[in-house]
């Protein structure tokens, strides 16, 4: 079983409008609502994969209740944390050239009794987890040091946790040694305060991250393939991709497919590699589920390109 935490859900509208002029009614074509949250989408992505997986979230509010009831109709077991502010709503208008403006909103502030709460919560719940997924941003009332509590409680009672964040939540939980972090390349660079051109860059920034207390690194590089930087070495993977759809929520999907195949070592990355590169093939916030899979298509090496720029350089 994975056990996922998301500080911050969302619910997420998204609009479709033929084109997206300020100060203008804009009439939209198609509208739908989505559980969000970077480890919302982790669980769904486990769910489509077919396996157990419990979301713990904080929620409020008539958008909390929708979160549930969306959730539930996924197969996904949620242990809702009730706060008093309503979970936040996050607003997408998706126009017909492809084109996505995200409208994110900063969330309810949590209580100092919600916040224990929710890391009781969580200490109830991971009995019997092989993994915890700590994941996204923290809301209003969280210090940086939250997630750094959480991977101590979580390693003091025997659990695995990979850790989805960045900025100083990510750099205050390194100190308690997270068994896995999945920065994607911006994310690494802000980490280690330097740009990235090549992917010997990302591996040595991701080595960094070790040296500061990340047992592995999996950092997602888009187009650029994926890295697994651990106690054992450096392994490198990449996927054909036919047509790209829709980026939302593949590092989720990549996070998921790595815990799944067990969370360590090459397997894993391919795992990873293979969902992240089935979920922007496909459209929205969809996750793949195993008919979707193109293991064939996926490279894992030990050699990794270090001299090869990246696609995407981040400054």
């Amino acid at each position: 079983m994975i056990l996922t935490v998301t500080p911050n859900p969302s619910l997420d509208r998204t609009y479709e409008v033929p084109s997206l002029d300020r100060g203008e009614v804009v009439r939209a074509t198609g509208e739908r609502m989505d559980p969000g949250g970077k480890g919302v989408n982790v669980s769904r992505a486990v769910a489509a994969a077919g396996r157990r997986t419990v979301a713990v979230l904080p929620l409020g509010g008539a958008p909390g209740a929708v979160i549930e009831e969306l959730l539930a109709a996924q197969g996904i077991e949620v242990a809702p944390v009730p706060i008093s502010g309503a979970t936040r709503s996050n607003i997408a208008l998706a126009e017909a050239d492809g084109v996505l403006t995200k409208i994110n909103a900063p969330g309810p502030e949590l209580t100092g009794q919600e916040q224990e709460l929710l890391l009781d919560t969580v200490r109830r719940q991971s009995r019997g987890a092989d993994w915890i997924a700590c994941c996204g941003s923290l809301p209003r009332g969280l210090s940086p040091s939250w997630y750094a509590d959480l991977v101590a409680r979580a390693h003091a009672a025997g659990v695995r946790i990979a850790l989805d964040t960045s900025g100083p939540a990510l750099l205050e939980a390194l100190r308690e040694g997270p068994d896995v972090v999945k920065p994607n390349a911006e994310e690494l660079a802000e980490a280690v305060g330097r740009p990235l051109s090549t992917v010997g860059d990302a591996v040595k920034a991701a080595e960094e991250l070790r040296g500061l207390g990340a047992r592995a690194v999996l950092a997602s590089l888009g187009a650029d393939g994926q890295l697994l930087v651990d106690g054992a070495g450096v392994w490198y993977g990449s996927a054909r991709v036919d047509v790209v759809r829709s980026n939302v929520g593949a590092g989720d999907s990549s996070l998921a497919g790595f815990l799944i195949a067990g969370g360590i070592g090459p397997q894993a990355l391919s795992s990873a590699v293979a969902h992240g590169a089935a979920a922007v093939q496909l459209p929205g916030s969809l996750m793949p589920t195993p008919v979707h899979l193109d293991p064939a298509a996926v490279t894992v090496t030990s050699d990794a390109p270090v001299d090869r720029a990246l696609k995407e350089p981040v400054s």
